[in-house]
């Protein structure tokens, strides 16, 4: 696996060298002291994985990693760095791991371990990455769901329901269900209201999937799908879905 080194700082380019050169299956491709010098490096080699610093003059790590969007084939993302700070930010531009300096070798090995397993998948991160920088107009249809080792393509048409979980959101499918980096808020913003309803804070249904609403004992509602799930409806969602269920406004999807 060819590895870019990308830091400003010329004993951080050469700690990682050396640690690279400790771990079997790894080669340093190349190290290059800022972005533009790493974009030309691009151009005319390649190289499966970055190491890529966040700060730096001209350009940062950031935007350089967004930038790489335009390009058919990106290499796959590791920060490193000395700020700890920029951490969600690297992983909304699809960032594989973020590791903060001095560099500890095991951490640095458990990273491209994982970045190894998924450079098969490149076409997919790269897919992922245009996706956020240049998103498609309108209604999102599928996701790119990371995890370890692998990059998963959602179809928005199978999901069940969705919950939040924090600053990730719960992907509830057929067989299995998958975490996705995105708050809620942000990815109701991205659905077609005619295929998913909110019924909670923290629940987002696909209107296909709902079979009953029905009031519970305890004088709240629920809302039965056709997987079997029975989800709770907060009183500040339940009249607006008893309403819409009457005026056949939730349809099938």
């Amino acid at each position: 696996m060819k590895v870019l080194i990308v830091d400003d700082e010329a004993h951080a380019r050469t700690n990682l060298r050396f640690a690279l050169q400790s771990l079997p299956g790894w080669e340093v491709a190349g190290e290059c002291a800022s972005a533009p010098a790493a974009r030309a490096f691009l151009d005319s080699s390649d190289a499966d994985i970055i190491l890529l610093d966040v700060q730096m003059p001209v350009e940062s790590g950031l935007e350089f990693a967004r930038s790489l969007s335009s390009r058919e084939d990106p290499p796959l993302i590791i920060f490193v760095t000395a700020h700890r700070g920029h951490a969600l930010e690297a992983f909304d531009v699809h960032a594989l791991d973020y590791i903060v300096k001095p560099v500890d070798e095991g951490r640095l090995q458990q990273a491209l371990a994982r970045a190894g397993q998924l450079c098969d998948q490149r076409a997919a991160y790269a897919r992922a990455l245009r996706g956020f920088v240049n998103p498609i107009p309108g209604y999102w249809t599928e996701l790119a769901v990371r995890s370890v080792g692998r990059i998963d393509r959602v179809k928005l048409s199978d999901v069940l329901w969705i919950e939040s979980a924090g600053n990730y959101v719960e992907l509830h499918l057929p067989q299995r269900t998958l975490l996705h980096r995105c708050t809620m808020s942000e990815l109701e913003r991205h659905l077609d209201p005619a295929h998913f309803v909110r019924i909670h804070r923290r629940i987002l249904v696909r209107c296909g999937q709902i079979v009953a609403f029905r009031q519970a004992n305890d004088g709240g509602h629920t809302l039965t799908l056709a997987c079997g799930a029975e989800l709770p409806v907060s009183e500040r969602f339940s009249a607006a879905v008893k309403a819409s269920l009457s005026r056949g406004l939730i349809r099938p999807s």
